[in-house]
């Protein structure tokens, strides 16, 4: 297997990054987090209300820590934000550090949520030396694209998966000449990837998580795609399908397929 499926950089910001990333948001066990970070992954994700992580984080020696790629934000509530200055120095307190690595304003539904106070604000952060790299998390692919096409940020989290592939043209065209990095997320769009489904034909085979992240992996544009286990036995799966390496092309072709059904069986949440 090529080496550069699993090992990357995160755009233009130098950040050399496991292409697995970690969250703890469904408190998979401090014991599971340690196991992720002892098999390589590196790039670590975590709100600030993430207690499992932070514990983590906060009681690893610095030497470890450096080694890291942490990642971490604001959050967007719609109707107000946090406010950014705070909000980075809470999280520089909660993991004992003096530097972020990647700093977010989380859930941006649409441009109007991310003022150009928000990006000032930011910028003053990274100007300062407490983060090395900013950027949004977003589902607005077209704010996203303008964004990197731009180069206002650093970084973008965003929705990309086998069902929500709409960043093939929204954003991956608008990546250079800036280079910012990608994170994606919700790889198995909320497991609905991994479940049978009645508008797929009976007897035929459902995904399995680990093909969900492959296929993402797949895309040489997104550089990390962020896993978000709930038990250790998940990311021991997860990690040992990675590492198999990108899915052919017969395979890839049934996740589009696959996810073509998924995205037409309409929820209501995204």
């Amino acid at each position: 297997m090529d080496p550069a499926f699993l090992n990357g950089t995160l755009g233009h910001t130098g950040l050399k990054a496991f292409r697995l990333g970690l969250s703890a948001s469904y408190r998979p066990g401090k014991d599971a987090i340690l196991h992720g970070l002892d098999e390589g992954i590196n790039l670590v994700f975590l709100f600030g209300i993430d207690t499992q992580m932070t514990a983590v984080l906060r009681d690893l020696p610095a030497s470890r820590k450096q080694q890291l790629v942490i990642c971490t934000g604001a959050y967007n509530y719609i109707w107000w934000r946090q406010d950014i200055r705070r909000t980075l120095e809470k999280r520089l307190r909660q993991l004992r550090t003096d530097c972020i690595d990647v700093f977010l304003f989380l859930g941006v539904m649409k441009p109007g949520q991310m003022p150009p106070r928000v990006f000032d604000d930011m910028r003053r952060l990274r100007e300062e030396g407490k983060v090395k790299a900013i950027g949004l998390s977003t589902h607005d692919r077209q704010f996203a694209g303008r964004l990197a096409a731009e180069g206002a940020v650093d970084v973008l989290m965003i929705r990309y998966n086998a069902a929500h592939r709409g960043a093939e043209t929204d954003i991956f065209p608008h990546l250079q000449p800036h280079d910012p990095g990608v994170i994606g997320y919700t790889a198995t769009r909320w497991s609905f990837l991994m479940r049978p489904n009645a508008k797929w034909p009976k007897g035929e085979r459902i995904p399995d998580a680990g093909m969900a992240y492959r296929f993402v992996l797949a895309n040489p544009h997104v550089d990390v795609v962020l896993t978000a286990p709930s038990n250790r036995q998940q990311l021991v799966d997860n990690l040992r399908a990675v590492r198999r390496g990108p899915l052919d092309e017969g395979e890839m072709d049934f996740m589009r397929r696959f996810g073509d059904v998924v995205h037409h069986t309409k929820k209501w949440f995204m």
